[in-house]
């Protein structure tokens, strides 16, 4: 089986050769309406992607500013930064199959819509509680945005290199996005305040559902089947109860409401378990872990999430904390990452065959270690470019992770499973990062405090950067261990 690939610095999101419903069509005409130029479904579909990632990635470098007009405590930054992405993981694969029965411009028009009306609710908010929930509006809404523009290529394109150029092109925005979005925020916070880049976005979002309804032919395929939304409300509140359990847990593991927030995770998330196996249309067929290929390449996308995702999300808060870094110099220190992220991912496409996915999950995750170990010693009197190196290299890892976990995702499964095998890859990725930045806060708010707030926040970061590389060394001898057992079964 064969596949096109698109990735960037938030991870690979793939487009099976043929989906599972219909056949893509070739000469690029929708069902509706006289077929729109290719260039103009491209320039669209990738606008969407570039907007839905600067979204993602906007608090990462106004946190400090928001939290303070909102008045956030620690936990309140937590969801800030974590709540996007429950919205992206429980709707994922929802949306995409949504897309496939109702009509992929359709959902491309409403995951829009969504996404305008999370963006100026995030403008507005006076408090925490109303950021957080338009978040997760957000992240619903860009759920539906990324499934919809890929699939919309995937049916305007040829298979072949016209189809490699486009998902290619969509993969860049996915990495530019991530670039951009901090450092835009941050620039229109200098000239106003952190709303205003909410505002920028929420303009960008209502264009886009504009373009999308007058530029985009639909395109859709198969019967509509019934739609796993049980599914998805386990999946979505088990992570929401194991995250605020996490941030709970600040204030003592063992207390009662803690102990009860981790029972209730483990509860719904046997019960999505047991859904899964009985629905006849699950969002993921939990048969395909019976592959050890799928095992290591969900294993990937998890542990890229818990360890990579997490801490570089709230590393620009810190540095401004702890250095007195600005909120755009903050942004650009995430953006050495992401676009050697990007750089990577697109050269490591160029490897050959011997060099199995496998092994670049492994080495990717082991360049993260190098890269947090470099990163450590963030401090009020460290110079930032000490800390270049470090995120060049950290960058390298995760290029190789993408890669790799993109064609992984779907060769590990059967044709007629590749849209879903890429969409629990990604929901995996989503889940891991939303715990990751829980996990980054706990640990880099453990410290002993020395009554100077700028040497803890950086102490505080050193102890997040030392558990996130433990977490990449788990996850790199995971993998390591689904190949040992694939190999004897096997005899190989």
């Amino acid at each position: 089986m064969t596949s096109d690939t698109a990735t960037g610095a938030a991870g690979p999101i793939s487009t099976p050769e043929r989906p599972s419903s219909a056949a893509f069509p070739e000469s690029g005409r929708g069902t509706g309406g006289t077929a729109q130029p290719r260039r103009l479904t491209l320039a669209v579909s990738c606008f969407g992607t570039l907007l839905v990632l600067m979204n993602y990635t906007a608090p990462m470098s106004t946190l400090s500013d928001t939290a303070a007009d909102l008045g956030a405590g620690l936990s309140g930054q937590t969801w800030m930064l974590s709540s996007v992405m429950l919205g992206i993981a429980a709707l994922l694969l929802i949306t995409g199959g949504l897309g496939d029965a109702h009509g992929q411009r359709r959902a491309f028009f409403y995951g829009s819509l969504l996404l305008a009306a999370g963006t100026v609710v995030c403008a507005v908010a006076t408090d925490t509680g109303v950021f957080v929930g338009a978040r997760i509006v957000q992240g619903i809404g860009s759920a539906a945005i990324m499934t919809a523009s890929l699939g919309i290529i995937g049916y305007a394109f040829p298979s072949g290199p016209q189809r490699v150029r486009a998902t290619g092109m969509w993969g860049a925005m996915v990495g530019g996005g991530i670039t951009l979005g901090p450092a835009i925020s941050a620039a229109l916070a200098m000239v106003s305040d952190w709303r205003l880049g909410y505002w920028a976005f929420a303009v960008g979002a209502v264009l886009l559902a504009v373009a999308v309804r007058t530029l985009i032919d639909e395109y859709k395929g198969g019967r509509p089947e019934r739609t796993d939304w049980a599914g998805a409300v386990l999946l979505g509140v088990a992570v929401t109860a194991l995250l605020a359990a996490l941030v709970q847990g600040r204030s003592g593991w063992l207390a009662p409401k803690v102990l009860a927030l981790f029972a209730v995770a483990v509860v719904l998330a046997v019960a999505f378990v047991v859904v899964e196996l009985r629905i006849a249309t699950p969002m993921v067929d939990l048969r395909l872990f019976r592959d050890p290929d799928f095992n290591a390449a969900t294993l990937g996308s998890l542990f890229t999430g818990l360890s990579i995702l997490g801490v570089l999300s709230y590393l620009p808060t810190v540095m401004q904390k702890s250095m007195g870094m600005t909120a755009l110099a903050g942004g650009a220190m995430l953006g050495i990452w992401a676009g050697t992220s990007f750089v990577v991912s697109l050269l490591t496409r160029r490897l050959t065959d011997r060099v199995l996915g496998w092994h670049r999950l492994i080495i990717g995750l082991v360049l993260s270690i190098v890269g947090d170990v470099a990163i450590l010693g963030i401090a009020p009197d460290a110079n930032w470019a000490r800390f270049v190196p470090g995120l060049v290299v950290s960058g390298i890892g995760s290029g190789l992770l993408n890669a790799g976990l993109a064609r992984m995702a779907v060769e590990s499964v059967p044709a007629h499973r590749a849209g879903m095998g890429a969409g629990a890859n990604n929901t995996a990725r989503y889940v891991g990062a939303a715990i990751g930045v829980a996990l980054t806060v706990v640990a880099s708010t453990s410290v002993t405090p020395s009554g100077n707030a700028a040497v803890d926040a950086g102490a505080g970061m050193d102890r997040a950067l030392l558990v996130c590389a433990g977490l990449s060394a788990l996850g790199a001898l995971c993998i390591a261990l689904t190949r040992i057992g694939k190999s004897s079964r096997t005899g190989s």
